[in-house]
């Protein structure tokens, strides 16, 4: 998010002069009220300034930083959410194993003949299952975390709830699920993935601010 040079003028004129009007920033800037008026209207949107009836526009004390963690983090899982890594549920622990790391994996998606979810495979446990087990004639179901024990999200949760979840469950991985059939999976957000997004969000919120 970068504010344009007029926008910028105006949080400083409100800063200093504040309350103001509409009219007296129009004035004090010399342009039209017209003009105006969508800078205003954005930035009272984003709650750098406050609207407020009979008295004019003031500063609210937000700044772009903070503008930037609300809008980093309310954003929905959508945006970041990969295609899950699937594997049968007749398939072996060899076959799980080879599958993680030629997708190079965090965890893989146990699912069923119709393409439901039963359950989920971390590197843990398919590390301790190739410890404890004939990983070639051992199947799958023996060391996957079956549903309802799975930790879900929908496409419409924030990044911050479902980074909640990562961190509070101590799991490496959420399935994001089709609303009406929990068991329907849509794709997969990571704890990689959100470190990905975030790094790239601020990287470029620090572009801009070097621009400014």
């Amino acid at each position: 998010m970068k504010l344009s040079e007029r926008q910028k003028k105006i949080v400083e004129i409100v800063k200093v002069q504040q309350p103001l009007s509409g009219e007296k920033i129009s004035e004090l800037l010399d342009i039209s009220r017209a003009t105006l008026r969508s800078d205003l209207s954005f930035l009272t949107l984003v709650g750098i300034l406050k609207a407020t009836p009979k008295v004019g526009y003031t500063y609210s004390g937000t700044d772009l930083e903070t503008l930037f963690f609300f809008d980093t983090f309310r954003k929905e899982v959508a945006e970041i959410m990969t295609s899950p890594v699937l594997v049968s549920h007749d398939s072996y622990i060899q076959d799980a194993i080879i599958t993680l790391f030629m997708y190079d994996a965090d965890v893989l998606y146990v699912i069923d003949e119709e393409k439901l979810l039963l359950g989920i495979m971390s590197r843990k446990d398919l590390l301790r299952a190739s410890l404890n087990s004939n990983i070639n004639s051992t199947p799958v179901a023996v060391c996957m975390t079956r549903m309802p024990h799975i930790k879900t999200c929908h496409k419409n949760m924030n990044i911050l709830e479902a980074a909640a979840l990562l961190q509070d469950y101590a799991i490496d991985s959420l399935p994001i699920v089709d609303e009406e059939d929990e068991r329907k999976i849509l794709g997969s957000v990571t704890k990689s993935a959100l470190l990905d997004y975030i790094i790239q969000q601020a990287r470029s919120a620090e572009v801009n601010r070097e621009e400014e």
